[in-house]
């Protein structure tokens, strides 16, 4: 019986991707073929939003089991459970535009991510040390000097002959962009790979 289940959960996952992938390659003239496909996604759709309230629960379950423990430092899985309920309230109450969820977003999401930025930079610098003591060259170094004139860069320096703020400009706009494109290629090849293996058979993440 469970070797049938398996058998017709990967028919099924093969049958949605393949009429899914059709959909970008075939003419619009197919009504049949479309009305599938939007009937797919809209099922995918309900699905991931299923997800996420399956993830959130979780997340509340493992919190809850903290503070019922009283395990160390479960004061903080009170507050991330009290500042769930209020956001989830008044976004869901008044809507994600009232003044009430703006004012969360502004004054305490925003601090927050700066927050994480700010230790994201402390961390790239003691990363770049550990880099260069470990592996000492060329490559270390340029991680490391274009790390320096990135943060620098975005105080202002008087009385300087470089623009530091052009320099770091031009370090964003072409080489980070040019790293981001080759990563997101290659996340668009890798997503390509995994979802032909899942097609054919291969991978099978709809399975327990």
């Amino acid at each position: 019986m469970r070797k049938i289940i398996q058998a017709a959960s990967a028919i099924l996952a093969m049958t949605a991707g393949s009429i899914v992938l059709l959909g970008y390659f075939l003419p619009f003239d197919l009504p049949w073929l479309e009305t599938i496909r939007g009937m797919i996604l809209q099922w995918v759709i309900i699905l991931t939003a299923v997800a996420i309230l399956v993830g959130i629960a979780n997340l509340i379950r493992v919190h809850v089991n903290k503070i019922v423990a009283r395990k160390p430092g479960y004061g903080f899985n009170v507050i991330l459970l009290l500042s769930l309920v209020i956001t989830v309230i008044l976004s869901g109450y008044y809507g994600p535009t009232a003044p009430a969820a703006r004012w969360i977003y502004q004054f305490v999401q925003i601090p927050v991510e700066v927050s994480l930025m700010a230790l994201l930079a402390v961390i790239l610098v003691f990363s770049g040390g550990r880099l260069l003591s470990r592996r000492p060259g060329v490559p270390s170094l340029v991680f490391i000097f274009t790390a320096f004139l990135c943060l620098v860069g975005v105080a202002a320096w008087p009385d300087l002959p470089v623009d530091l703020y052009q320099f770091r400009t031009w370090i964003l706009q072409v080489p980070a962009v040019a790293g981001a494109r080759g990563l997101l290629l290659g996340i668009a090849l890798g997503s390509i790979a995994v979802g032909i293996r899942v097609l054919i058979g291969l991978e099978k993440p709809y399975q327990g």
